[in-house]
């Protein structure tokens, strides 16, 4: 159970703090290219910081995963135990929509009509820049960057690897994949952390939702296997 809590509550600083920090923040921006620019740098530096945090806090209890498609790629990977993947990934999921449930409340009930307003996922519509993505393109995007977050993951936290740095290269890890995709699909990456927002926001969310489970848990297996198989140096190697 302390697991259990530990995902819970790291996945909800994940979703309050990262979606948080860009409903907030965009509704104070003004819409010129160079305070957007700032909007985007604050916001990858939101979502890098909340789970670099939590991962020196809650990590040494569950292995700091946050997010279902983590779980699956590290379960691909041979670094989580399949008995406790369907437990991690409710307790992800219930601590995301708890966060966005909060989140709805301080914004005074309302989700937003438009895409990104309450900071959903999206392909095929434009936000915060002058050009929309396709769906192909937001897939690409979503598995490519996935595969490498399973990869940095997979590398950082090695035997091999220095442990106590881990965090920092996680976190600037998913920083790094938000200054990358947010002009593309507002980031997913995180099955739960898309889901928790589409549910308040309805619509077009909910039936693009299907793309951002599917793109990151794809990206995130083929990474686990990647590292696995063509990267992982065992101790007699070494």
């Amino acid at each position: 159970m302390k697991k259990l809590f530990a995902e819970f509550f790291g996945t909800f600083w994940l979703v309050f703090g990262g979606c948080g920090s860009a409903i907030f923040a965009s509704q104070i921006a003004p819409s010129d290219s160079g305070q957007i620019g700032i909007l985007l740098i604050g916001v990858s530096l939101a979502f890098g910081l909340t789970v670099l945090t939590m991962a020196y806090a809650v990590g040494h209890i569950s292995g700091g995963h946050f997010n279902p498609a983590v779980t699956l790629g590290l379960l691909a990977g041979g670094k989580h135990s399949v008995k406790e993947v369907i437990p991690y990934i409710v307790a992800q999921c219930i601590g995301a929509i708890g966060a966005a449930g909060a989140l709805y409340i301080i914004n005074g009930g309302t989700g937003g009509n438009d895409y990104g307003a309450f900071a959903t996922n999206f392909y095929d519509h434009a936000v915060y820049f002058g050009k929309s993505y396709s769906m192909n393109a937001a897939f690409l995007t979503e598995f490519l960057l996935t595969m490498f977050f399973l990869i940095i993951i997979m590398g950082a936290t090695d035997k091999l690897a220095n442990g106590k740095f881990a965090g920092i290269a996680i976190g600037l890890g998913l920083t790094l994949i938000h200054l990358i995709s947010i002009p593309i699909t507002n980031t997913s990456v995180n099955p739960a952390r898309s889901l928790s927002q589409a549910i308040f926001v309805g619509g077009p969310a909910i039936y693009q939702l299907w793309l951002f489970w599917v793109a990151p848990i794809s990206g995130a297996v083929v990474g686990g296997i990647i590292y696995k198989f063509l990267l992982q140096t065992n101790l007699k190697e070494a």
